[in-house]
């Protein structure tokens, strides 16, 4: 397969930089997921990669060798779209081989390499087919067999679960995850969904403005976030990030005191907690570090999200499926002290 090494990486269209000082080292067989919003150089990180964009400054290696004036067709990647990118007039078998007859791979090969590609993606039945008469994941799975089909050194996905419904893009996620680990083709998969990061990464790559804030496995980006930006883009909900001050070992804000802190730090303070790592208190559960009234009550079945205010800020909480109390009346909130996160206000960065 392909190790990858970005060194130096840059990419400007006049005075606009997309992507600034990208230095990044993807391993054989890795599956690494580039996650931000849109506009963060995710995808123009990847393009330079595919060799459809040409860096501005610095180097892209594959197998220790620079592949900055090697043409895209040989590269030896394969590409999957968001768009299905099928020819509408051809059957699903001649979608999936298009790539053989590409790069003239013998005839006599083709049904074979065409039929083990389909059966990966359980698409053995629908080769006669002709896209517009598939549902969308099958539609998908077609473009991936087509990807697979010629066994390339590297994947390249940029958002291929976007046009897919919630349930489809599970399975599709499944079915990648396990496509990957069978075939052990080094995999770049761009995205702006975390929920799609955290489930398919061996790493994840953090971009904003152009920039990585952040590298490491889906337990280290979510457990161990650098700055309030990784902190706030991982989790459903999101962390609660409460701006206050930090005085004499104790953080206040809006409703919020968290005394007893061994912080070489104070002043203005950004303060962090993940929705789970609150708990509600109940009369005789002693004393919580958050008191205010309840903004709203959300029972989703399996549990139930309460949403308080400090200051202007919706606070939520995760807690028990039965929990339920009328708007406007008080509730005391507890943290888990060994998972909150303290932040410079000036920057965002992680206060150790």
């Amino acid at each position: 397969m392909a190790r990858i090494e970005l060194e130096g990486v840059q990419k400007r269209w006049g005075t606009f930089w997309g992507v600034r000082d990208v230095n990044l080292d993807i391993g054989d067989e890795e599956l690494v997921v580039f996650l931000g919003p849109s506009g963060c150089g995710k995808t123009t990180t990847m393009r330079m990669i595919a060799g459809l964009e040409t860096p501005s400054e610095g180097t892209i290696r594959m197998d220790g060798e620079a592949v900055n004036d090697v043409d895209a067709r040989d590269r030896d990647v394969a590409m999957v779209f968001q768009g299905y990118a099928l020819y509408p007039n051809m059957t699903i078998y001649e979608n999936i081989r298009f790539p053989l007859r590409m790069r003239n791979i013998p005839k006599s090969d083709h049904a074979r390499l065409v039929r083990e590609a389909a059966e990966l993606v359980e698409l053995e039945d629908f080769l006669d087919r002709k896209p517009g008469a598939l549902s969308g994941g099958q539609r998908q799975r077609a473009a991936l067999a087509r990807a697979i089909v010629r066994k390339p050194k590297v994947f390249l996905m940029d958002e291929p679960l976007s046009n897919l419904d919630a349930k489809l893009r599970q399975a599709m996620r499944v079915q990648i995850k396990h496509l990957q680990r069978q075939l052990k083709t080094t995999t770049v998969y761009v995205t702006h969904d975390q929920i799609e990061a955290m489930t398919l990464a061996d790493r994840i790559v953090v971009m904003d403005a152009g920039l990585i804030q952040q590298i490491g496995t889906p337990d280290e980006i979510y457990s161990d976030p650098a700055n309030t930006f990784v902190a706030s883009f991982i989790g459903s909900p999101p962390m609660n990030i409460v701006a206050g001050e930090i005085e004499d070992g104790t953080f206040r804000a809006d409703g919020i005191e968290v005394p007893g802190l061994a912080l070489d730090h104070s002043g203005p303070t950004s303060f962090g907690i993940r929705p789970e790592d609150c708990t509600v208190v109940t009369g005789t559960d002693g004393e919580g570090h958050f008191r205010g009234p309840v903004y709203g009550v959300e029972p989703t079945g399996d549990l139930t999200y309460l949403t308080m205010k400090s200051g202007d800020l919706n606070f939520e909480v995760k807690t028990d499926r039965d929990y339920r109390a009328e708007l406007g009346s008080e509730a005391v909130i507890r943290f888990d002290t060994a998972r909150m996160y303290f932040f410079r206000s000036e920057n965002g960065q992680r206060i150790s």
